[in-house]
């Protein structure tokens, strides 16, 4: 399977269903209020920007792994976890003090600059991130709804809406103990990786997985098997993440580059780099990461030179290797249990985070 086609053929088949989501709430909060729904249709063009659908996709695959037959009533309520990842996005960017996403404003920033036209005298900072809390609120809200609303069993319901909740959960631990490192300025390894675990396989692999396999009525000795080959993907993948933010570029990232040396972010590169570097190159490494807002793209530059004469960019790429080829071999112990076309995705995708170019 060549996942890259796969996966923009899927999004190019649920983004209709979002829009179409999107408009009827619209529609609602219109009769309501007209600025909230301004600024839904604002939200919906942020949405739809942008984004692989990577967790739906998960989702919809975790369904006809557990042997689930109604494809197009799935893809339908796989576009509930995109629901919860936007929600979770337009918080983690008031907290990164991210201005764009995917080429358009964040919410916060959007309604920021709104206010300075409208009430130019206020604290409009303040408000475009008490309005970008509110409507982040309201798309999670969306994305509980769609599966509540799904015509599926009760019981299959109650059981994935039970399980996203301990996403969420497990989400906010992970960016929790994420903002805490970032303001002491130092984590272990373990401390790192705990939180890559929580943050990001637990939400973007694992989650949506299981999410479709329990509205299939999976056993537990699925889950399981998807947990395995998840856990250890989604790891990888954040580390891959990491190294773009430094690596990559603004196109592929979504967001400015660098935005994660201006926040003075601990990720497993900078905690390698401050491992494994001489005293002076660790100095330099904590002086670039105070810069905030005053990082230059010369910066950048000697922060990505700094991780590869220290070994971190090295050693986290061997490591996130090491994780892919974990998921790879659990992945073959489910092979006889699972759909040809299911493993066939959960391998390739496998295959192309190998093979991804910073």
């Amino acid at each position: 399977m060549h996942i890259q086609q796969e996966l923009q053929a899927f999004k190019a088949r649920l983004d209709p269903k979002i829009g179409a989501y999107f408009d009827k709430a619209i529609l609602e909060a219109g009769n309501e209020d007209v600025f909230v729904a301004d600024a839904l249709r604002y939200a919906r063009e942020m949405m739809l920007a942008g984004g692989k659908r990577l967790r739906a996709a998960f989702m919809y695959y975790g369904y006809l792994g557990a042997g689930g037959t109604e494809e197009e009533k799935m893809l339908e309520t796989s576009m509930s976890i995109e629901y919860i990842h936007v929600f979770l996005l337009v918080h983690d960017d008031i907290m990164d003090q991210d201005d764009t996403r995917h080429g358009v404003a964040t919410l916060h920033r959007h309604y920021a600059d709104f206010g300075k036209k409208i009430f130019p005298e206020k604290d409009t900072e303040h408000f475009g991130r008490s309005i970008a809390i509110i409507l982040g609120d309201m798309l999670g809200a969306f994305g509980n709804d769609i599966i509540f609303r799904a015509d599926f069993p009760a019981a299959l319901k109650f059981a994935a809406l039970s399980r996203l909740q301990r996403i969420v959960s497990f989400t906010v631990i992970g960016q929790a103990r994420d903002v805490y490192m970032e303001y002491v300025g130092e984590a272990s390894e373990e401390e790192i990786l705990a939180m890559y675990r929580n943050k990001t396989a637990k939400y973007t692999v694992e989650g949506p997985l299981h999410l479709g396999a329990l509205l299939a009525g999976a056993p537990q000795e699925l889950l399981d098997g998807f947990s395995a080959y998840a856990i250890p993907l989604g790891i990888a993948f954040q580390i891959q993440d990491d190294i773009l933010g430094v690596f990559g570029s603004a196109e592929r990232l979504g967001k400015p580059v660098g935005s994660d040396i201006q926040e003075g972010k601990v990720t497993l590169l900078v905690s390698r780099a401050l491992r494994g570097g001489t005293v002076e190159q660790k100095q330099r490494i904590r002086a670039l990461l105070s810069l905030g807002i005053a990082l230059t793209p010369e910066d950048i530059r000697e922060f990505r030179e700094l991780m590869r004469a220290t070994g971190a960019l090295a050693g986290a790429e061997q490591l996130a290797t090491a994780y892919i080829r974990e998921g790879e071999l659990a992945l073959e112990a489910m092979r006889s249990t699972l759909d040809p076309r299911v493993y066939d995705f959960l391998f390739s995708l496998a295959a192309y985070m190998m093979e991804r170019e910073y």
